[in-house]
């Protein structure tokens, strides 16, 4: 039966008009599937489910996601990082050619970083926050990965604090910020190398909107609150009591580390 999917441009120049015509009839689509972007569980017969195309050198791996996570859309990744996608779901050593896999290869547990925001409460007054939390384990640069997950030891050298709990604003990590621009987020910038100009630490695909109330707060501090936890610690929290409860939770935890960041743009 067609599915509610929604299919870019952009991945249907990809991918072609007759497999995006058979994904919408649902010949191709998978009717449950987990969301690439929260990992939380999603049906194509019952919401809006973006595609989402990640292309590497040699090999694409089409994905889904909750349409209110990600919208449709073509991302582009390194060849390294697509086949580890895939060996990790099937097993193999190497995925070569430039096919476009069917439901069962639909992506990976590639370590994309998911941002939430939300206002929290601290001190008696509601600061701009960010929350960030992969959709795997990180490895270490130059590392092959494995079990570990060096998410936090990595933030906590470049500065961020870990977090017991959540009483007060965190310290300014100086030389990162938050990117807003015309009322929308666009990215975490972190020093470049060398002392040279920041670069993306994260960037949106698309700039994401927030709410008037966040923007205003945001506008107000002048500094957003950026919380991180690794995978499975925060989850997909719909409100925002719900995610200041799952913040708590991570922080008691000893899973949350956090910093303060000016706000660059407006």
């Amino acid at each position: 039966m067609p599915r509610m999917l929604d299919v870019s441009d952009d991945v249907r120049a990809e991918i072609g008009d007759e497999e995006a015509d058979r994904l919408l009839a649902g010949e191709n689509a998978p009717g449950s599937y987990d969301c690439t972007s929260c990992r939380t569980p999603g049906d194509s017969e019952q919401e809006r489910t973006s595609t989402v195309l990640f292309i590497g050198e040699e090999t694409a791996v089409l994905a889904f996601a909750h349409a209110t996570c990600l919208p449709s859309q073509v991302v582009q990744v390194t060849e390294e990082q697509l086949q580890g996608a895939v060996r990790s779901i099937t097993g193999q050593e190497s995925v070569t050619g430039h096919e476009r896999p069917g439901p069962a290869e639909a992506m990976p547990e590639q370590a994309v970083l998911g941002v939430t925001s939300g206002l929290v409460l601290l001190g008696g007054e509601l600061h701009p926050a960010l929350v960030v939390e992969p959709t795997g384990p990180i490895a270490r640069p130059g590392t092959t990965g494995g079990d570990g997950d060096d998410f936090l030891p990595l933030l906590i050298e470049q500065g961020f604090m870990p977090l017991p709990q959540l009483t007060e604003v965190p310290p300014v990590l100086h030389g990162w910020s938050v990117l807003l621009a015309m009322g929308q987020l666009h990215a975490v910038l972190q020093p470049g190398t060398g002392g040279g100009s920041p670069v993306a630490w994260w960037q949106a695909h698309q700039p994401l909107q927030v709410t008037d109330s966040w923007r205003q707060a945001a506008n107000k501090h002048q500094q957003v609150l950026l919380f991180a936890a690794p995978v499975g610690s925060i989850g997909r929290q719909p409100r925002e009591d719900l995610l200041r409860e799952a913040l708590d939770k991570a922080a008691a935890n000893g899973k949350l580390v956090a910093a303060a960041m000016p706000l660059a743009g407006t």
